[in-house]
């Protein structure tokens, strides 16, 4: 399963995200919206208008949110 992190710079609760993924021992993607205009779409497009977003197969939720992520160890 893929699990991808679509972030900003000098974000907080990005950086809480991929320190709880970190510490839960899952593997991520981390994807700059600032860099890359067309994730920025795709994000928008699944109704979000806060980072960070996680995707993770059919799933997918804004902000940081432990309860999820300690799902998906």
């Amino acid at each position: 399963m893929s699990i991808t992190v679509y972030s900003k710079p000098a974000c907080v609760q990005c950086t809480a995200t991929t320190r709880a993924l970190d510490s839960a021992g899952i593997s991520y993607d981390v994807i700059d919206l600032s860099q890359d205009a067309d994730a920025f779409a795709a994000v928008q497009e699944l109704g979000y208008r806060q980072v960070p977003v996680v995707v993770t197969g059919d799933q997918h939720w804004a902000g940081f949110r432990p309860d999820k992520i300690s799902a998906l160890a």
